[in-house]
């Protein structure tokens, strides 16, 4: 905490020497304000990126297009400082940014946080978002605590989806057909993707939308020899596990005079099937004939999620802003035994493996004490998360353990115009819980317009991570295991703080556009929890608070605009250090990583084709790891995992008045497949792996979409 008070102190003391400067043109900001996106993120109204005092980084629907991507995790593989992390064995993908997992990242929909299996708006299964009615997505960097509340260390995502049409009445049908690496047919290879959308204006207040989604991901096969091989010799099975999702919303919309009213629903369904390695043989020595037999597992999960808004004027100028939102995530485990001979399913067992129930509203009102220079936002939240605490919650007892997580946040934050060039913005928020004694957030970001056109933006902030399910809940003890979650824990401390240099360059007709930014941050967790030894002998473990986290980093990001060509290039460079008071011994050194990327994208307006390339390096990993030296000694040495680029490759044509749209292309054209690693340590029954399975292979796809509009 100190340190963050410096920082502010100090930031203060620069901008209050800067402020001094006198008033000149800004023909600067008018020339491009008109070209920026309006974001909404952390906004008191909403507005143009320029003006924004927050950094908040927007891809649009143009980006997500020309990737050809459908769901959250193709469009963030890109992305400089978020890493994307696969998971072959459960098929989900879970994202980190500058080194912080899932846990302390938020992602919201139309500034709700989403519900999934582990938490609300933390631990999301990116592949379980699909973009096809999304507008645009929103991306701020730091702790958002005042304005999101706990679990938003390192950064949010705003989703915002697509809530108007310029035409009475739209049809839009796309399908998308795309091989896992080189495996592809219509039956049992490959992905299927189907879409279809329809949106209708009644009259000028009352608009409707809704869309139905499949995604047929028939898994990878890889060296496995799928479902029916039944060899016991550790081939069977699939590399990347099958999964379909469906997935179907509606929107209704009413908006008259300064109301603005919508209601939205979603039912998102997914099924992934778990084959196992192992096979029985099952032999009969009489007849010398075997029924070989498999227990395998299909996990089935549903979302389902209404949200009503309203955004309304009253008192004549103040804006009213309230959103409620019930939310529910389940996910079933059906547990079989599969006979090869007959197909069959024997011995079937289902059980709810985990469930989430949410209730939350979020309101603000803005603009009651309003000025030319001064806006003043005064909002609540409420967060009612009931559920089942773990899947191993207490496995002696024959039923799950109910548990609930309740807050109620009330925060205020302020805009405040110093001068044409400089203003501020405070902010804090308390938090109430009814597992924890009270949280606090803090934030404080300053904006400042050199004469010539530098913008210079400073950002602090801090946000709680409240433990999780399991966490605080967990009880695994057995023979052989004995690990227990803490009911004392007591949430993490994040804080961070950020610095950006941005300025745009143009030539006389406006035709060359050059946007370089130069980013800094510092983000510090205290009180980091851990699963650490209690007991060593018996061995027993527990989660304590026992750990601290720190990163460090800069970024240097430039966007060009020529004509029909735009660019984006992109290259960080950061470095983590971790205390590790959970374990024996610890090195707390920084270790530092290397990321780039870039996008490329030029269109020809007479063949109306864009041809877009995106690549990104993820530099090598180091960490810290624990190794048996040939004395049999307990060594810490420094392992690494080797860096790998990710290129993707497309062609979008527009034919028919721009109504059919065809995008072909290539993902990972690189072959990305496996990556070395010494910085995974092994878990309690194993070894650690020497490799890590990160991506499928050079895979192809196309994509046709008609849109109807009358």
């Amino acid at each position: 905490m100190r340190k963050l008070l410096i920082i502010v102190a100090f930031i203060g003391v620069l901008n209050a020497s800067t402020a001094q400067t006198k008033k000149t043109s800004e023909s600067y900001l008018d020339s491009i304000n008109d070209l920026e996106e309006v974001v909404v993120t952390g906004q008191i109204n909403p507005q143009s990126v320029d003006k924004s005092v927050f950094e908040v980084k927007v891809i649009n629907r143009q980006t997500i297009d020309n990737l050809a991507a459908n769901n959250l995790a193709d469009i963030l593989n890109q992305q400089l400082n978020i890493n994307i992390v696969p998971n072959a064995s459960t098929g989900k993908s879970g994202v980190q940014l500058f080194g912080l997992d899932a846990q302390y990242f938020k992602i919201l929909v139309d500034n709700i946080p989403l519900v999934s299996d582990e938490g609300l708006g933390n631990n999301a299964d990116l592949t379980q978002i699909n973009l096809d009615d999304i507008e645009r997505i929103e991306i701020v960097e730091g702790a958002m605590g005042v304005q999101y509340g706990a679990n938003a260390v390192s950064g949010i995502i705003n989703i915002i989806t697509r809530k108007n049409s310029d035409y009475t009445w739209e049809v839009t049908p796309f399908i998308q057909e795309e091989s896992i690496g080189d495996e592809y047919n219509l039956s049992d290879q490959g992905r299927h993707i189907q879409s279809l959308r329809v949106s209708h204006n009644i009259n000028k207040n009352w608009y409707v939308q809704a869309s139905a989604f499949r995604n047929d991901f028939k898994g990878r096969f890889g060296e496995k020899q799928g479902q029916n091989y039944s060899e016991n010799d550790g081939l069977r099975g699939y590399e990347w596990l099958p999964k379909q999702q469906t997935n179907y919303k509606g929107l209704l919309r009413f908006s008259k005079n300064h109301i603005n009213l919508f209601y939205k629903f979603e039912l998102f369904d997914e099924t992934v099937s778990r084959y196992s390695e192992s096979v029985f043989r099952n032999f009969n020595p009489s007849t010398q004939t075997s029924n070989p037999t498999a227990n395998d597992e299909i996990f089935d999960t549903q979302r389902l999620v209404h949200h009503l808004n309203l955004n309304t004027l009253v008192f004549e100028k103040s804006r009213l802003d309230i959103s409620a939102s019930f939310q529910k995530q389940t996910r079933n485990v059906e547990q079989f035994t599969y006979r090869f001979f007959t197909g069959r399913k024997e011995n079937v067992r289902k059980n709810e493996f985990e469930s989430r129930s949410v209730f939350f509203s979020r309101g603000n009102l803005s603009n009651f004490l309003s000025t030319d220079k001064f806006d003043l936002q005064a909002g609540y939240e409420i967060n009612l998360i009931d559920g089942f605490a773990s899947p191993m919650s207490n496995p002696l007892q024959s039923e799950a353990v109910s548990r609930s997580l309740h807050s109620y946040d009330t925060f205020l934050t302020s805009r405040l115009e110093l001068s044409e060039r400089f203003s501020i913005r405070p902010g804090a928020r308390i938090l109430m819980t009814n597992n924890f004694d009270p949280l606090y957030a803090i934030s404080l970001s300053s904006k400042y317009i050199f004469k010539n056109g530098l913008q210079v933006r400073a950002v602090v902030g801090s946000s709680p991570r409240t433990p999780s399910y399991d966490e605080l809940f967990t009880y695994f003890v057995d023979i052989n295991h004995d690990v227990r979650g803490n009911e004392n824990l007591i949430p993490e401390q994040g804080y961070s703080a950020f610095l950006y240099f941005k300025k745009a360059y143009w030539n006389r007709d406006y035709t060359l556009k050059v946007k370089p930014k130069l980013s800094l941050w510092y983000l510090n967790v205290e009180d980091r929890i851990q699963l650490s030894i209690v007991n060593p002998s018996p061995l027993a473990y527990q989660y304590v608070n026992i750990d601290e986290f720190q990163t460090v980093g800069a970024s240097l990001t430039t966007a060009i605009d020529y004509q029909n060509f735009k660019a984006n290039l992109g290259l960080s460079f950061t470095g983590v250090s971790q205390i590790l008071d959970s374990r024996e011994n610890f090195n707390d050194d920084f270790l530092f990583g290397l990321q780039a990327n870039s996008s490329l994208s030029y269109t020809v307006p007479k063949l109306n084709i864009t041809s877009s390339l995106f690549f990104k390096y993820n530099g090598p990993q180091y960490q810290f790891v624990q190794q048996q030296n040939e004395a049999g000694e307990t060594i810490l040495e420094r392992g690494k995992q080797d860096g790998f680029g990710l290129m993707d490759f497309s062609l979008r044509k527009q034919v028919f008045n721009q109504r059919l749209d065809i995008t072909l292309g290539a993902r990972n054209l690189l072959d990305v497949d496996r990556v070395n690693t010494t910085a995974v340590e092994g878990g309690a029954h194993s070894g650690p792996p020497s490799s890590l399975l990160l991506a499928y292979g050079r895979s192809y796809f196309i994509k046709l979409l008609y849109q109807f509009k009358f």
